[in-house]
């Protein structure tokens, strides 16, 4: 096992480098978004933009939810 999901990143390796390399917390790690680990990691840690290919496989594994439609209210 490669430590990549089907999106490609590599959880075990990006916890690692935040855990040791940037001397994160935990919870510090986890309230990160990918776009700002990837800023303190710096330039060697970019990757390719997302592609069409990706973009789809994300829109079939969290399709949008219709929009609620509650009952009038009397």
């Amino acid at each position: 096992m490669t430590g990549r999901d089907c999106c490609g990143l590599d959880w075990p390796g990006l916890m690692r480098a935040g855990l040791t390399r940037l001397q994160l917390r935990p919870e510090e790690f986890w309230d990160l978004t990918p776009l700002e680990l990837q800023l303190m990691l710096g330039p060697q840690a970019a990757e390719t933009g997302l592609n069409r290919s990706g973009l789809e496989e994300l829109m079939r594994r969290f399709p949008d939810l219709a929009p609620r439609t509650d009952p009038p209210q009397p």
